[in-house]
């Protein structure tokens, strides 16, 4: 296994983010579901000048972004989209696109679940049928109930991935399913030879190791089932804004390139734009817990 972790959690340049992986002992990046800001030459020379490798990207499904929607216009678009972020890892050299179907923050359902099944089984495969022809993997990411209500177990996603197709896989995130999974360590073991990514983040949505996983039991279990891939980092800290703060510099008061989009996110999860010395704190917890661990895989 090697170590990974997204961008998407600080507004920073991704110049930035690359200088400071590196030196941290991460080997791959997943890029932001976000290709319009990307100039993928540049970034493809950035990780390799720092020793680094695109391991994917995620699907940043915010705004109009649903791939079960009523509205045949806006799966059709949802659709472009995730073709858009297909072709961008397929530029960085990359591996896997992980893929959330429905709009995140959207519990209110368009249609019956019979119809909204189709809506989404007939996006996906057109997604799908594009990201073999990149040479792409997909992976369905169940996310927890609070942020959709469609596809929130490894079950489920292992159901919608078999009516897509072979090569169709999931990808699973430790945070999400200590919400939903009953057991997680048997959800895992459900989806063995069907694992294309895995994202982690403690309980508490904190770097890992600063919650209550047992982290020595999860990576076990992946190698149990033989998943020799990547653990991609994806915290998403939430921000105390009161006096019991044991961060008081957590916070980045004034940030720089925060788009609308990226701040509505990190808002509706519970944070904000983090300052560069605890994200820093974070990145480097992270790597601390999990290098010793997948170093004996």
């Amino acid at each position: 296994m090697e170590l990974s972790i997204h961008n998407w959690m600080r507004s920073e340049t991704i110049e930035t983010t690359i200088r400071r992986i590196s030196k941290l002992g991460y080997t791959k990046m997943e890029i932001a579901g976000s290709p319009e800001q990307y100039d993928t030459k540049e970034v493809r020379r950035l990780l390799k000048e720092h020793n680094l490798a695109c391991w994917g990207s995620v699907t940043l499904m915010l705004g109009e972004r649903n791939l079960l929607a009523r509205d045949e216009a806006q799966r059709a678009k949802s659709v472009q989209y995730v073709k858009d972020v297909i072709r961008m890892v397929q530029e960085l050299d990359g591996h896997m696109v992980s893929v959330v179907p429905g709009t995140v923050g959207k519990v209110v359902p368009d249609g019956r679940p019979e119809e909204e099944w189709k809506w989404a089984v007939d996006s996906l495969k057109e997604i799908y049928e594009y990201s073999e022809a990149a040479g792409i993997l997909l992976g369905i990411e169940p996310i927890n109930r609070f942020e959709t209500y469609f596809i929130n177990r490894g079950d489920q996603a292992l159901a919608l991935a078999e009516a897509v197709g072979p090569n169709c896989g999931i990808c699973l995130d430790t945070f999400h399913m200590n919400i939903e999974e009953d057991d997680m360590y048997e959800a895992i073991r459900r989806a063995k030879g069907k694992i294309t990514g895995f994202h982690v983040a403690d309980n508490n949505r904190m770097a890992p190791g600063m919650g209550n996983l047992d982290w020595k039991k999860i990576v076990a279990t992946l190698q149990e089932v033989g998943y020799d891939g990547v653990l991609s980092v994806e915290f998403c800290s939430p921000l105390d804004r009161t006096p019991a703060n044991p961060y008081p510099n957590a916070i980045d008061e004034n940030p720089q390139g925060l788009s609308a989009e990226q701040k509505k996110f990190l808002e509706d999860h519970g944070s904000a734009s983090v300052s560069e010395e605890f994200y820093t704190m974070l990145t480097g917890k992270s790597s601390e817990t999990l290098s010793a661990l997948i170093k004996r895989s």
